[in-house]
């Protein structure tokens, strides 16, 4: 079955948004558009809505901007660019005034990977979290923190923590201490660190202890750091003061669900704010908390996602803006009785060129019970006219979470005449600490697996799927379980599997999967692949390939440095010597994903064709029969219970 030509360019045409940030000043917001046709580098626009949104087009001709930040001035974006999907960056000052030229700050591919990199206040360095290794200035395995002198290019290693992780430094404003993040303690803790440049004295400020994590941001005047801790039963907000260290909890209420913290510098000076960042039954919703008195109240709540930004001089917001029918996008918006009525777009993309909302699927929410009772939830979207079938669309991560925001896929796939389910499976964010931790009772390929399949009975249970006529895919961690279903459900579960970027062999991914990536898979698995070797080989898709009885589809990016192409050359070796057929989508030019305009189209022409070609015509609707949720034997499964 094809799609609308038509429809399928406007959906292209609607670019996904990224780090949506304000300057320093507040007169500018900047922000990636992936996937955007005419560059990748960093678009900004006036706060004050008095012209249209622009390209900063030098030096991103033919590049992509990874990330970017702000300098201190606001007078220009220190950003990271790379090419076709590779992860090593090389810098670059970017001047908003076009008639400045842009620097380069370090060299494209180094031969390291660079995160965070942030302009001191002087102008003439640069911090961020690098893996070069400081004895010999090649790549390494951990991640160091650096001072980067713009003028000569000599790197200064600051701190090198026992194991690696990202460091994410963030440089205080009065560019006297970087606060970060290590986890020297255990494999998937997070503790946080501080690093003062005028001392060099590096201690640890907080720890949550074991496997737990923070994170946290400085106060507009870098006297004090705002953090979310990862506590015994749930998250909670504390503030801690430099100078004293006194700890302050703000927010220690499980009814309370904080996820991140901003603290934004007020237009009048001020900075008593904190911008509680929270998530429910994953729907993303903030709150504003006076820092002297601890008060705590709602704000932005409606029908779409509303991220708070920062406050505008004349009592305005800027936030992000997220909805399932029309692209994200930033508005301005007044605190008290915000009308979304009289929102103001500061990114509005051309009339004409994007999908009517009539056209798109709008997110569900839709609730299901795994096999140990533990309840779930997912956003299902309907086909639009005569179903075809159902296709599971995964997240990755598995450390994070679907919100019911625009998505491409599942809007052409749903455009093709395919429900589709985006499951959060235990494991993700959004429905709190103890089922965001649950993934870790098993560790990967165990019931999270499980919730997956459970959802599927639920969707013919509910009349929305029949046996034999449900796919799976998904990306990076959903590839994974796009390859888990493929070779552990029976046909009538899933007939047909699409792993995009998907990891095969998580011995094979321990050990060519980027270093700063290694502790995470420890702390998912329980211990490394040379502790617990059986444990990583039976939850390895390629080790149950003789199960497939299903259509498969492989696709992969040929520059991925996270799950990188040997995954599919060892699985094609093991499929090709047992007979099982398949095919391939590979892209040369892209890396962890398919973000071009020009892939995509390619990627989701191909996934409604074999999808359409494995379920064959469709059939009338026979009715819903109740379908048993039955457990199937899983490995070194331990107690949870749905809290």
């Amino acid at each position: 079955m094809s799609i609308d030509p038509g429809f399928l360019d406007r959906l292209i045409a609607a670019p996904r948004l990224l780090f949506p940030s304000v300057s320093p000043d507040g007169r500018w917001v900047a922000w990636l558009w992936n996937g955007k046709a005419e560059g990748n580098g960093p678009w900004i626009a006036p706060t004050a809505g008095d012209a249209a949104p622009r390209l900063l087009p030098e030096p991103f001709s033919g590049w992509d901007c990874e990330s970017f930040s702000w300098a201190p001035d606001g007078q220009a974006l220190i950003v990271a660019r790379r090419r076709d999907g590779e992860e090593q960056v090389g810098l670059q000052r970017v001047w908003l005034d076009p008639a400045r030229p842009a620097e380069a700050l370090l060299p494209d591919r180094p031969g390291y990977y660079v995160y965070t990199a942030q302009a001191h206040p002087d102008g003439r360095r640069l911090v961020y979290a690098a893996s070069r290794d400081p004895a010999t200035g090649l790549g390494g395995d951990i991640l160091h923190l650096y001072e980067h002198d713009i003028a000569t290019g000599a790197q200064r290693a600051l701190a090198s923590p026992r194991r690696s992780c990202k460091l994410t430094p963030k440089l205080d404003p009065t560019g006297r201490r970087i606060l970060y993040l290590r986890n020297d303690h255990h494999p998937s803790g997070r503790a946080l660190w501080v690093y003062d440049l005028e001392t060099g004295t590096d201690r640890e400020l907080y720890n949550p202890g074991g496997p737990a994590k923070a994170e946290g941001v400085w106060s507009p005047d870098g006297s004090r750091v705002a953090f979310v801790a990862e506590g015994p039963s749930h998250k909670r907000l504390g503030l801690i003061d430099l100078a004293s260290d006194d700890l302050r909890w703000l927010v220690d209420n499980p009814a309370i669900p904080v996820e991140h913290v901003r603290w934004p510098r007020q237009a009048d000076g001020g900075q008593d704010l904190l911008v509680v960042l929270e998530s429910s039954a994953a729907r993303d919703e903030a709150g504003f908390l006076m820092v002297p008195t601890g008060a705590y109240a709602p704000v932005f709540r409606g029908g779409d996602i509303l991220r708070p930004i920062a406050p505008l001089p004349d009592g305005r917001w800027v936030l992000e803006r997220g909805r399932a029918t029309a692209p994200t996008d930033i508005v301005t918006l007044a605190a008290e009785a915000p009308d979304l009525l009289t929102a103001h777009e500061l990114a509005p993309l051309p009339e004409g060129t994007l999908p009517d909302p009539a056209e798109l699927s709008p997110a569900e929410p839709f609730w299901w019970h795994s096999v140990d009772g533990l309840r779930v939830q997912g956003w299902l979207y309907r086909a639009k006219g005569e179903a075809r079938g159902a296709v599971v669309h995964v997240h990755g991560g598995p450390t994070a979470h679907y919100d019911g925001r625009f998505d491409p896929v599942p809007q052409a796939l749903c455009r093709a005449g395919f429900h589709v389910l985006q499951p959060n499976y235990r494991g993700s964010t959004g429905l709190g600490l103890a089922f965001q931790e649950a993934i870790k009772a098993d560790g990967w390929g165990g019931r999270e697996q499980e919730d997956i399949r459970t959802g599927v009975l639920a969707l013919m249970n509910a009349g929305l799927a029949q046996p034999g006529r449900v796919g799976i895919t998904g990306l990076s961690y959903g590839g994974y379980s796009a390859w888990w279903a493929i070779t552990h459900f029976p046909r009538e579960v899933i007939a047909a599997s699409a792993p995009i970027c998907g990891m095969t062999d998580l011995v094979t991914d321990y050990w060519t999967t980027r270093p700063d990536l290694r502790p995470y898979s420890e702390a998912m698995m329980g211990g490394t692949p040379d502790e617990l070797p059986e444990k990583y080989r039976e939850r390895s898709p390629i080790h149950a390939v003789d199960r497939i009885k299903g259509r498969l589809l492989i696709v992969q990016g040929l520059t991925d440095p996270n799950v990188t192409p040997e995954h599919v050359e060892i699985m094609r070796a093991e499929l090709d010597a047992r007979g099982i057929p398949y095919e391939t989508l590979l892209f040369p030019d892209e890396g962890h994903g398919i973000v071009k305009p020009g892939n995509c189209r390619v990627l989701y022409e191909r996934l409604i064709a074999f999808f359409s070609e494995a379920f064959g015509p469709a059939l009338e609707d026979p009715g819903a029969e109740d379908i048993e949720v039955v457990a199937l034997p899983l490995p070194s499964a331990g107690p949870f219970q749905d809290s």
